[in-house]
């Protein structure tokens, strides 16, 4: 073994304890050594993943040895949460070598969403469902959002003038339809549209629209087929109501029903709603009239959560302008 590699062990023959020792093993740049798993359990199995005894390294007692006796570098912990009490026992004897000790919770079992590992004056705190959006990000995030829509403002403010000289001329009603609408926190907001239907529904029972929807007027099948009636929503963001890039944000009618259908519904709400977002550049826009199509927006909304970046911010923006302000299923 090279000097410079360290040597490290897992206790936990666990599904999280093998996802951890595939990264040691296969990543060479890590340059360490996997001296192997320590349990002892007789019988190691968790929903279906389980691991041969047999080919343990050892047990507890074995890996305490060979950390004081300096064989072992580096231990990972990851036994399940409930195992409190041998994760305590283990940590304390490990207090007897030179070994680096790390615990690795297997927070798998909740619904990450912008974790992150705090303490509060010295406690330790595990952030499960956050905002990625505080500090120096969210900061960043609306500088940038001002900068852009002040910009395509001004770059459009002659064709939104001309839709909306439009809109008012072909069909009775106000240019603009605003509707109620959940955005950050979940805190009620007034999401602008050009107006595109013959009907200005915000009650408790808002119908979607469908194909040949006899309620969209002619031009407003156009603005909805190209997203042209979603640019008054650039004002929205000015007025920090919503984002550039983020959740589209429903009727509070659809919130409150889908609230109660899709698993982490609500999550989407943890950041502003945006004009476009992941879901829409990977298909999922217009109608959602299975409850698939809505778990593939959600799932999408949340993924971009977790991974938010100002690169995948800039990305989204990128291909929307491609492929994200048309498609078949806009009506």
């Amino acid at each position: 073994m090279n000097k410079s590699q360290h040597r490290i062990a897992i206790v936990g023959a666990t599904m999280l304890g093998s996802e951890l020792a595939k990264i040691f093993i296969e990543d060479e740049a890590m340059a360490v050594e996997f001296v192997g798993f320590f349990d002892d359990r007789q019988r190691v199995s968790e929903d279906g993943f389980s691991v041969d005894v047999s080919k343990l390294a050892g047990d507890t007692e074995q890996l305490i040895k060979l950390a004081k006796s300096g064989n072992i570098d580096v231990v990972y912990i990851a036994l399940p949460l409930r195992a409190e009490l041998r994760i305590k026992n283990i940590v304390e004897q490990l207090g007897d070598s030179t070994a680096s000790v790390h615990f690795v919770p297997d927070l798998f079992i909740f619904e990450l969403l912008s974790a992150s590992l705090n303490n509060i004056k010295g406690i330790p705190v595990i952030s499960i469902y956050d905002s990625p959006f505080y500090g120096i990000d969210g900061a960043m995030k609306r500088i940038f959002d001002i900068v852009f829509s002040s910009v395509v403002l001004i770059l459009i403010a002659i064709p939104l003038l001309i839709i909306g000289i439009a809109v008012k001329s072909t069909s009775p009603g106000p240019v603009l339809f605003k509707q109620r609408r959940y955005g950050f926190r979940g805190e009620e907001i007034i999401v602008w549209k050009f107006r595109s239907m013959t009907v200005m529904e915000d009650s408790n029972n808002v119908v979607q629209a469908k194909k040949n929807d006899a309620r969209v007027t002619k031009l407003g099948g156009f603005l909805r087929r190209t997203s042209l009636d979603e640019l008054p929503q650039f004002f929205n963001v000015l007025q920090g109501r919503m984002s550039v890039v983020g959740p589209r944000p429903h009727a509070v009618a659809h919130n409150e029903f889908y609230r109660g259908q899709v698993k982490g519904y609500m999550l989407r709400h943890k950041v502003k709603p945006g004009i476009t977002g992941l879901a829409q550049i990977n298909g999922f826009r217009g109608e959602t009239d299975s409850l698939d199509k809505m778990e593939g927006r959600i799932q999408n909304d949340l993924n971009y959560i977790r991974n938010w970046s100002l690169s995948l911010y800039i990305k989204i923006i990128f291909l929307t302008i491609f492929k994200g302000f048309t498609g078949a299923k806009a009506y």
